[in-house]
């Protein structure tokens, strides 16, 4: 295995992307801090959905399409660790690997971005007039913006965050706006491009499972690396998460599939969750909210199925289903 070859030099996975490398630059800063006695060293690649930047996400099928090569990778022993955005990770991995630890949740939302030309012309959605395009690739989007805003229209938008900002301000291009998670936004110094953030509770949507959280994925009998992550791992994002995993994992749901979610920990030091399966037409959909005492894995998985099998009563199955098909 790559770590037992040279003990001090620890082989990160990473994708190419400018955020990916972000992201996977934050977790090195924070391993080197807990371990300086360490060398890390970034092994970055493209994936599948790199190197396709024009078929719509929601015809690939969602699942691995960021992460299988990589995962190769850490089962030869090339890579010790990955890090990943865990909206990306299927909820179930390859035999041998686990997600070693979560880190702290950057901002979950998504949130709207306006063509630059129109900046202060309009402050959210429901401003924008009938027929005005929206830019995005998910399903899950498309499917709860179109609940929400029945007169939008939707179109495909591919590419990494500077490449979909660029074809959002275009002026010969069709989007009046484009839709985004906060936390590579925030991650990427583009803050300042967020017209809207989309919280459910303002008129917004529910986000992807697991957004704005970094999984770190590891071989599940490597228990000096293991050991070694417990460093970085914030308890209450991986209890919120794992709740969110459950619930996708149960409704077998991958990435391309419209569930979305909401968490949060109340006064009371329970984890809420609202959770909504919506079929493409904006028209059918599944809701449901509740909180629980999680204070172990265990639980936040048992909150999970008991969240699906309440979006299954509500009929989530049969618009999965039609999805599948």
């Amino acid at each position: 295995m790559a770590s037992n070859e040279t003990c001090d030099v620890i082989n990160i996975g990473s994708r190419e992307s400018a955020l990916a490398m972000k992201q996977t630059n934050l977790v090195v800063s924070a391993l080197q801090t807990l371990h300086p006695h360490l060398t890390f060293q970034i092994q970055a690649m493209k994936t599948t959905g790199d190197k396709d930047q024009l078929t719509a996400l929601y015809n690939f099928g969602g699942k691995g399409l960021w992460t299988s090569e990589l995962e190769a990778k850490l089962v030869a022993g090339e890579v010790d660790i990955i890090v990943h955005s865990l909206k990306d990770m299927p909820t179930t991995l390859p035999p041998g690997c686990v997600l070693g630890c979560v880190t702290a949740r950057e901002d979950p939302r998504d949130v709207v971005v306006f063509k630059k030309s129109l900046a202060g012309k309009y402050a959210s959605l429901a401003d924008l007039p009938e027929g005005s395009v929206i830019g995005t690739s998910s399903v899950r989007r498309i499917a709860q913006l179109k609940r929400r805003y029945p007169g939008l229209k939707f179109q495909d938008v591919r590419g990494n965050i500077d490449t979909r900002l660029r074809k959002c301000d275009d002026e010969e291009g069709p989007f009046t706006a484009i839709i985004l998670a906060a936390a590579g936004l925030k991650r990427l110094d583009y803050e300042h491009r967020v017209a809207q953030y989309l919280e459910h509770s303002k008129g917004g949507i529910l986000h992807a499972v697991g957004q704005g959280a970094l999984g770190i994925e590891a071989r599940e009998d490597d228990e000096r690396i293991l050991e070694m992550l417990k460093g970085l791992q914030d308890q209450k994002t991986m209890l919120a998460c794992a709740a969110e995993r459950s619930v996708m994992r149960t409704l077998e749901g991958g990435c391309s599939v419209p569930i979305g979610v909401e968490t949060a920990w109340t006064e009371a030091g329970n984890l809420f969750m609202a959770a909504t399966v919506v079929n493409l037409d904006g028209k059918t959909f599944a809701d449901m909210s509740e909180e629980a005492a999680i204070g172990t894995a265990d639980e936040a998985e048992a909150f999970g199925k008991k969240m699906a099998q309440a979006l299954v009563d509500r009929g989530a199955d049969k618009i999965l289903e039609a999805m599948k098909k």
